[in-house]
C-alpha cells in the first residue's frame, strides 16, 4: 500500500472526460461520456450507480486502459493516465463484471501470472496470502474449470490485488452471487478498506451502495446528475409516508382525508405520503384522529437509494 504520509488527497479526479464512439455503418455516432467531472477522495468507499447504458463502464475501462478517451483529463493517485499511463494504472486493480479465467490454470497459477505481468518480484508475491483472504486457499491446486460461480468470483477479486494498489474497482461484483457469498465479499472489502484501500463500487443492489458507500455518484446518459455524500443523497427526496394500523378496518379512505395522498394498503393499514417540509406529523396525527380512526400503530417509511435513483435517471412521462 501506497504510503499515506505521500499520497494524494484524491484517488481519482478525472475533469471534462468526454468519450465519443464512431458512427460504425448503421450505427450512429455514440456520445457515451459528456464532460464528466469527479474527485473520489483518498480512503472512501464510493459509489458508481447508474441505468444500463449509462456510461460507467466506459469511464471504468478509460482508467483501466482498455478504451482511449475522447478529451479531458483522468489522474489514478495523482499520476496522469497519459503522462503516467504504466504507473497510473499500476495504482488501481479493477474487478470486472465479466469473470475471466483461463480454465486450465490453477488459482496460485493465475496470481503468480498476474503478479508477474505488474512486476512483482516472486520474493515479494503474496498469492497464497491473497486466495487465503479471499478464502481459496484450499483450492490452490484445483483448475479454474473445477470452481463454482462464486469462486470463480472470488478469484477476479484476488487477481486484482496482487500488486497491493491502493484502489480497488468493483464492478457489479456480485452479480449473480448467492447471499452468503455476497455477504462474505463485502467482510473482506470492509476489511481493504480498513487497511486503507480506496473502494469505487458499481452495483445494481441499491441496497449495497446505501449501507456501504459514503458518498455516491449516478450517472445517466454520460453525465453526473447527482454526487454527494450518501446521507445528503437520500435527503434529496423531501417527503415520508406514515403508516397508520387502525384499530377497526376501514374500508375506505375516510371523505375528511381524501385531500390527502392517503391510501389504504393491503394490509389493511393506512398509508399517508406527505412533504416533510409543509406537513408535521402531528398534524396528521390530528386529522387522522378527527376522522375518527383508532391508531393501534404506526411507523414511518423514509424513501431509500432506489427512491433517489429513480427519481433522477426514469424518463419524464
Amino acid at each position: 500500500m501506497t504510503d499515506t504520509a505521500s499520497a494524494p488527497e484524491y484517488a481519482i479526479e478525472v475533469e471534462n472526460l468526454q468519450k465519443i464512439y464512431a458512427a460504425q455503418g448503421k450505427v450512429p455516432e455514440k456520445h457515451a461520456l459528456k464532460g464528466i467531472s469527479l474527485k473520489i477522495p483518498r480512503g472512501s468507499i464510493f459509489g458508481l450507480l447508474g441505468p444500463n447504458g449509462a456510461g460507467k463502464s466506459t469511464f471504468i475501462n478509460i482508467l483501466a486502459g482498455l478504451v482511449n478517451k475522447t478529451s479531458g483529463t483522468a489522474r489514478i493517485w495523482g499520476l496522469d493516465i497519459d503522462e503516467h499511463p504504466r504507473q497510473s494504472r499500476a495504482a488501481i486493480g479493477v474487478v470486472n463484471q465479466e469473470i475471466v479465467a483461463d480454465p486450465f490454470f490453477t488459482p496460485i497459477e493465475m496470481l503468480d501470472l498476474m503478479a508477474g505481468f505488474y512486476g512483482v518480484p516472486k520474493s515479494e508475491r503474496q498469492s497464497f496470502e491473497i486466495l487465503k483472504a479471499v478464502g481459496l486457499d484450499d483450492k490452490k491446486d484445483a483448475y479454474v474449470r473445477q470452481l463454482s460461480g462464486g469462486m470463480k468470483r472470488r478469484l477476479m477479486v484476488a487477481k486484482a490485488l496482487v500488486h497491493n494498489p491502493p484502489v480497488l474497482i468493483l464492478d457489479e461484483p456480485t452479480a449473480g452471487v448467492d447471499v452468503e457469498l455476497r455477504r462474505s465479499l463485502w467482510t473482506y472489502v470492509r476489511e481493504l478498506h480498513a487497511r486503507g484501500t480506496t473502494i469505487i463500487l458499481t452495483t445494481h443492489y441499491l441496497e449495497e451502495a446505501e449501507e456501504l458507500c459514503d458518498s455516491i455518484a449516478i450517472v445517466n446518459h454520460g453525465e453526473i446528475v447527482a454526487c454527494e455524500p450518501t446521507p445528503k443523497l437520500l435527503a434529496r427526496l423531501d417527503y415520508k409516508t406514515l403508516v397508520i394500523s387502525p384499530k377497526q378496518p376501514l374500508e375506505s379512505v375516510p371523505e375528511t382525508l381524501r385531500a390527502l395522498d392517503a391510501t389504504i394498503r393491503r394490509s389493511g393499514d393506512l398509508a399517508i405520503t406527505f412533504r416533510t417540509s409543509e406537513t408535521g406529523i402531528s398534524r396528521l396525527l390530528e386529522q387522522v384522529k378527527d376522522a375518527g380512526i383508532g391508531i393501534g400503530d404506526l411507523v414511518t417509511e423514509t424513501p431509500d437509494l432506489e427512491d433517489v435513483f429513480l427519481s433522477l435517471t426514469s424518463e419524464p412521462a
